[in-house]
């Protein structure tokens, strides 16, 4: 049997979904959406076949369900309304392909017709640099909304489903974001509609009236100030959600099922930043369109006008997004390692994140470092189900010293760690990557210095005078060791979705990343389509390509839920193709790590420039490999 309920917040229908013997009780979904049942016991969303009982029961869904031109990829079925709400099927934990491997995507037809229509295209856009920022703001528009959808459809969906969510935090979480959501459906249409008449594919006689976007998005920053207070409250959001997960157990357990999901392809919690950081985005972009335009430009002073409005906005949550980023980092790692409690307390900030090398009994062991402003973690990566990290060592950063010590252990960029508890001697990826730990660390004791009392800043004398130290003074602790082995050839087996989180990367890359990287990152969010070619293929495919967290996602079109593949960027170099390559075209660049090589296609001078700058901005935040370290998995992997 099927119902209908009404939605407030979408204003439209609600499809209760179908009850059957051995399903559960759905909970409302778009009615636009493709049909689907929850398996039992799962919380997984399950696409119907025709071996279920809907085509029994809905005769005239059969021949469609049954047609082999379906796909889960952006296929319509008779019941989807809004190409924005089509909701494919959620991934069992286990089928996603590991996101560190080489984005292999099938070629779905003609590579060389999709070649061959890019070209067409381009000839019939415009060519002016503010059609191309302006359709930036299209393309980022398009993944915001669909980031917004991660909360407002998938999770709603799954938390309703179990009613593992209290009444309050409900109201509190959706009535925040819902307002918010709904806004942006209706700007995203707006700005469509003016890039088709720019481009002249509807109504081209006033297309002359209606190449700039100053109008449209001053008119919607004004808007937005209205949201203002809906935004303020995110952070009290964010901490009550978190609350309420180490409280309830059963919120806990749909939330880590949640993350699962092929939809939720980044930490769940960092999707309630995107309005905040949405804000900054819109800076970034006007900024861009203020400068190019020259004053006496009809487009100019609406720019100047909407820069200064989300300007001001952008200003009143700054503060907040950066305590936003720094909490939601620290929820982050708190459920990713084991063996430490309270990581969010109160003052403490997150700082860099990465590999080293640390000397044992066993000699130089991987491990992963997490500096704070107040401790020093570090931890192994353990071969479970759900590759987290288990902590070895808490050091606190007071009286903490740190000395490069490459001479006297005889191994290149090596450093040692002087901290009250314990002194270890630990050995980076490259001489860049020492200088970025040695900065930070020495930054960091600096304001745990000024942070505690002079009765606080004790040292042991003995690690004070350390001109007679014998290397027996140095902790060599026999660690309970995981098999190093093993956690590094596991990558290919891995089934944890998040696996292309910044610490797994850092893992398997043999680099770090600092707070200041993830912001930039956040800054240089950037989406739309390229034309994609390995180094020893023949043709182009055309793919969505969707750039954040440090890490490319591939869909096949704007429309898709989830990303088909990812690729992190860490480690990669950026360059324009070679002589060698045999790259003919334009706006080409190209991505190399060791022997991995991949090459892009934008459509413009301006989007090419564009995403050259972001990759870079990721790539940039590592050093260079060492031979001192061993083969990278990914190149195993063939990555």
């Amino acid at each position: 049997m099927l119902g209908v309920i009404a939605c407030p917040a979408r204003r439209e229908p609600l499809c209760w979904g179908l009850l059957c013997s051995s399903a559960k009780f759905l909970s409302p979904i778009p009615a636009e959406s493709a049909l689907f049942v929850w398996a039992p016991g799962q919380g997984i969303p399950l696409p119907f076949s025709t071996e279920t009982t809907l085509s029994t029961h809905v005769p005239y869904l059969r021949s469609s369900m049954d047609s082999p031109q379906l796909s889960p990829f952006g296929s319509k079925s008779p019941l989807c309304l809004s190409p924005s709400f089509q909701m494919s099927t959620l991934s069992l934990p286990g089928q996603l392909p590991s996101p560190l491997q080489s984005p292999i995507l099938s070629e779905v037809g003609s590579a060389r017709l999709e070649e061959e229509e890019e070209e067409g295209r381009k000839k019939r856009c415009p060519t002016d640099k503010a059609y191309f920022i302006a359709k930036e703001i299209l393309t980022t528009e398009r993944t915001y909304l669909k980031d917004l959808e991660v909360i407002t459809v998938w999770f709603r969906s799954a938390v309703i489903k179990e009613n593992a969510m209290p009444e309050g935090l409900m109201t509190l979480l959706f009535s925040n974001i819902d307002p918010i959501y709904e806004f942006h459906r209706g700007f995203l249409k707006e700005i469509d509609q003016r890039l088709a008449l720019w481009e002249g594919r509807n109504n081209a006689h006033a297309k002359g009236d209606c190449q700039r976007i100053g109008d449209v998005m001053l008119r919607n920053m004004c808007t937005m100030k209205e949201f203002t207070s809906y935004l303020q409250k995110h952070d009290e959001v964010l901490t009550e959600l978190e609350k309420a997960t180490k409280r309830l157990k059963k919120l806990e357990t749909v939330y880590k099922e949640f993350e699962l999901q092929k939809v939720c392809y980044l930490p769940l919690n960092t999707f309630l930043l995107k309005p905040i950081q949405r804000l900054m985005h819109y800076k970034l972009i006007l900024e861009r369109l203020c400068r190019y335009y020259p004053p006496e430009h009809r487009d100019h002073d609406d720019c100047e006008e909407a820069l200064k409005e989300v300007a001001e906005m952008a200003a009143q949550l700054q503060s907040s997004l950066i305590r936003l980023e720094n909490f939601q980092k620290l929820t982050e790692l708190q459920r990713d390692l084991i063996g430490i409690e309270n990581l969010t307390t109160p003052g403490r900030e997150f700082i860099r994140e990465g590999c080293l090398y640390k000397l044992t009994k066993k000699g130089l062991q991987q491990r992963m470092f997490f500096l704070f402003s107040d401790i020093l973690l570090y931890t192994s990566k353990g071969v479970t189900a759900t590759n987290q990290f288990k902590v070895h060592g808490q050091l606190p950063l007071h009286g903490m010293i740190v000395e490069e010590s490459e001479n006297e252990w005889s191994v290149p960029h090596c450093f040692t760690i002087y901290s009250a508890q314990r002194t270890i001697v630990v050995a980076a990826s490259s001489k860049a990557e020492m200088g970025k730990w040695i900065q930070d660390l020495n930054m960091a004791i600096d304001i745990a210095k000024k942070s505690h009392e002079k009765s606080d800043l004790f040292l042991d004398p003995s690690l004070c005078d350390r001109s007679n130290r014998s290397s027996d003074e140095v902790s060599l602790e026999q660690e309970s060791e995981d098999d190093m082995h093993s956690s590094r050839s596991s990558l290919d087996k891995q089934m944890h979705h998040r696996a292309n989180t910044t610490m797994h990367v850092c893992w398997h890359r043999n680099t770090s990343v600092s707070m200041s990287d993830h912001s930039l990152a956040v800054e240089n969010q950037l989406s739309g389509y390229l034309l994609r070619k390995f180094k020893n293929s023949n043709g182009w495919q055309k793919l969505w390509v969707v750039f954040t967290n440090f890490c490319l996602f591939f869909y096949k079109t704007h429309q898709d839920d989830f990303p088909l593949a990812s690729l992190p960027l860490l480690g990669y170099t950026v360059s324009t193709p070679a002589e060698s390559d045999s790259i003919l075209k334009e706006y080409v660049f190209k991505l190399q790590f060791k022997s991995h090589v991949y090459f892009f296609r934008a459509e413009s001078e301006y989007t090419f420039e564009r995403w050259m700058e972001v990759i870079k901005s990721a790539a940039g935040a590592t050093g260079r490999m060492s031979l001192l370290i061993p083969k990278d998995p990914l190149e195993i992997n063939g990555n």
